[in-house]
């Protein structure tokens, strides 16, 4: 079971994503605590801020983390299901074999984080920031990326498949050998990113055939 911080506030009503959150946080700092193996469920956090915690092997599970900002927290091997970080700041965090089941990060922001290797499984990346992080050998699978910032992202080796990346900032990222089969390449400019042994269908080669000025038939 999760232990409970050391504020707690009675609780709220249904708030934001997923279920009925079972308690509501706001305005709270978290600085140096120990929540390995936490089992976060149906909870709410808004505009907190959690600094040096220990998130290794934790797990969340209809929470909601809102406008809340994470410094220097490990997210090691932890598990995210039908949560939500929204408009979130992650800064020199670790999320190393860290999985996001479903969940709606849209408008956070990732800076100076290890970000690998790293899951997500549907859910929407939408306006997310990972501007030049080091992405290689990542998974996004069926995932809402919709005006995601991976302006020179390195994801050498990634795999993005089945994901929405209209109007994704994409220039100077590295793309090589990575598996872009199923996605949507409409924002892709092949003359600012890096493509080589990328892999894609054969109508996506269409796709990127026009962006290039050729005509189809």
């Amino acid at each position: 079971m999760w232990s409970t911080p050391s504020v707690v506030h009675p609780a709220h009503p249904p708030q934001g994503y997923g279920e009925p959150v079972a308690e509501k946080f706001e305005d709270e700092a978290f600085t140096g605590e120990d929540w390995y193996g936490e089992e976060m469920t149906d909870r709410s956090y808004a505009r907190c801020t959690f600094t040096d915690v220990d998130l290794t092997e934790s797990s969340t599970r209809g929470t909601v983390f809102e406008e809340c900002t994470f410094s220097n927290v490990r997210f090691n091997a932890s598990r995210h299901s039908d949560s939500a970080f929204l408009r979130c700041t992650f800064v020199r965090s670790n999320l190393f074999e860290t999985e996001f089941t479903g969940c709606k990060l849209t408008g956070s922001t990732f800076t100076h984080c290890d970000l690998r290797p790293l899951t997500v499984e549907s859910g929407d990346w939408s306006f997310v920031g990972m501007a030049e992080a080091d992405l290689r050998g990542t998974v996004f699978r069926r995932t809402r990326m919709r005006e995601v910032d991976l302006t020179k992202a390195k994801l050498e080796k990634a795999t993005l498949t089945d994901v929405d990346l209209s109007a994704a900032h994409l220039i100077g990222a590295d793309l090589t050998g990575c598996d872009l089969r199923g996605s949507d390449l409409t924002a892709l400019n092949p003359n600012e990113v890096r493509l080589a042994g990328a892999i894609i269908h054969a109508d996506q080669a269409v796709v990127i055939a026009q962006a290039l000025g050729f005509e189809v038939r």
